[in-house]
């Protein structure tokens, strides 16, 4: 599939202004898409939506197909009479307006869930319960494995905040002490993670499944009632960004979470042992984020299954996330062709190595079963020849970040002189600073380079770098909101190897000003960004 030259602005929705501690897909997700189209703005890029687990990030969910149920409104849930007027007078102190504090969002959110869930019991309207009943047949492939997987997980959470130090501990640390170090068995026990679960539900015994479905039924249907809200909401914001002319890219990441209904559903897609354990997790090799390497910790797909199957769970995940967002990124692309294989059990990434992948084969299954596929490539990083020959010939539109531009080579595949017009620039991305903060903490060749470069003096870099990506060839040109509002380090919104901090920033409504709006549109008319965003090639 060919673009045709746009722009638009990277913010995920949990940046979004609320009063309940984290953005939602409330009134603010409406204000944002007026603003784009203020400002004469295109794409609406987010991270992925999928519920979030250990560490907040958005690339470690619970479940590939699933919703984050922490962007559902209460104000929305207020309007469908599902929740009284009165929480909004009732909104604890510990919820701060400008960062989201995951662990006191999920209490507090929780408690609403619970409310608005058991008035939906009570409902007596029927058209929601036939919406309702539908959105769980059409979903069952999913929804029921997954309902069922983060109930089981409620439950032994529950179960082992009596257990602390119990036999069953114990004994777990005892059958894993190959295999997990000591710091990580309380992590995997305690945070019940689904290898330590009865034998039963580990293997998908048919008899412990309809057991325990049986058991939890009324917390696997909270469960499928706040998916069911999550999707309805999305929909209708998707819908009201496309009716402006606004289309979203979304995101989905190369690899599952080892701690998701994903794995737990389908062990053999995965380099698994008989218990549920690893045996081969992924990584990224010492680069220019981290000395060390990035240790993800993924399950590695086992290839020669999805083969097997005609790449069926692959061709599910692309067609699910198609139907939520118009243009797919797929993070680390570079692992279609070879991947950073690790042992599990590694405390870095160091000890890796590159093993090949499936290359053009599973796009050419995707492709025969969907049609053109509307994706953009994440190559950065490590990028080989043949990573790129495959990305060229998939067509697919690599990444540019000018963050990484300003080197001291003149042949550095970042600077715009060099690209070809089949590529997304970024100034940059949810990994890197914001472009003050990048730009305050570069070394002085490298401000000196961009300053150069540009024939600016650096006193508004994050808006030069905006107009450097507008007037670039790429087909595509995107910046984060935190450039367009000139923001420091301090709104980054991830630093790649570091635990804590991560996923937080958030703005307030009055940052989200008119002259940013009409700056943007400005250059959008210049550098002939505002357009048709898509066609099929013939």
């Amino acid at each position: 599939m060919s673009f045709l030259r746009s722009s638009g602005i990277l913010l995920h929705p949990t940046s979004f202004p609320s009063p309940y501690g984290i953005g939602d897909l409330g009134e603010s997700g409406y204000k944002f898409i007026d603003f784009l189209e203020k400002a004469g703005q295109t794409l609406w890029q987010v991270l992925p939506l999928g519920p979030t687990s250990f560490g907040d990030s958005p690339y470690q969910s619970f479940s590939t197909f699933a919703g984050n149920i922490l962007l559902i409104s209460p104000d929305t849930l207020i309007k469908k009479g599902l929740l009284d007027e009165s929480i909004k007078n009732e909104i604890p102190t510990n919820i701060s307006a400008t960062k989201t504090e995951y662990g006191n969002v999920i209490k507090y959110k929780t408690i609403l869930y619970k409310k608005a869930f058991e008035n939906f019991k009570k409902s007596k309207d029927k058209t929601l319960t036939e919406k309702f009943n539908k959105f769980c047949e059409d979903n069952k492939h999913w929804l029921d494995d997954y309902a069922l997987f983060v109930s089981l997980k409620d439950y032994f959470i529950e179960k082992r905040k009596m257990e602390w130090e119990s036999k069953e501990f114990k004994a777990f640390c005892k059958k894993t002490e190959d295999k997990l170090s000591e710091n990580v068995q309380k992590d995997y026990y305690y945070g019940a993670v689904w290898s330590t679960w009865p034998s039963g539900l580990v293997k998908r015994n048919s008899a412990s499944i309809r057991k325990w479905t049986k058991e939890l039924s009324d917390s696997i249907l909270y469960y499928k009632f706040l998916q069911f809200e999550f999707f309805e909401e999305w929909f209708a914001l998707k819908e009201y960004a496309n009716s402006k002319n606004i289309k979203i890219i979304g995101d989905i990441p190369i690899f599952v979470a080892y701690d998701s209904a994903d794995a737990w559903a389908n062990p053999k897609n995965y380099y698994m042992d008989s218990e549920g354990f690893p045996q081969l997790v992924a990584g990224v090799p010492p680069d220019y984020f981290s000395a060390t390497g990035q240790l993800w910790g993924n399950p590695l797909y086992k290839w020669s299954e999805h083969k097997k199957s005609g790449y069926k769970w692959w061709i599910a995940r692309i067609e699910a996330v198609l139907s939520m967002v118009d243009i797919v990124r797929i993070d680390h692309f570079r692992g279609f062709e070879s991947y950073w294989e690790v042992p599990f059990g590694e405390e870095t990434a160091i000890n890796g190595k590159w093993t090949k992948g499936p290359g053009a084969d599973l796009f050419a299954a995707v492709k025969n079963k969907l049609g053109e596929l509307p994706i953009i490539a994440e190559d950065l990083g490590i990028i080989t020849d043949e990573v790129s020959a495959l990305r060229d010939e998939l067509k697919f539109p690599g990444m540019k970040v000018l963050h990484f531009a300003f080197d001291d080579s003149p042949n550095n595949d970042y600077l715009p002189h060099n690209y070809d017009k089949n590529c997304v620039v970024y100034t940059g991305t949810h990994d890197n600073d914001t472009t003050l903060g990048w730009y305050t903490n570069a070394r002085d060749n490298e401000k000196d380079k961009m300053r150069r470069y540009l024939n600016v003096s650096g006193e508004n870099v994050s808006w030069d770098l905006i107009r450097l990506a507008m007037s670039s060839t790429a087909v595509f040109s995107i910046f984060p909101l935190q450039d367009v509002m000139k923001l420091g380090d301090y709104a980054r919104m991830n630093t790649p190897s570091v635990a804590g901090g991560n996923w937080q920033w958030r703005y307030t409504e009055d940052m989200l000003k008119d002259e940013y709006a009409e700056g943007l549109l400005y250059l959008t008319k210049l550098f002939a960004r505002k357009t048709v965003i898509e066609s099929k090639e013939d």
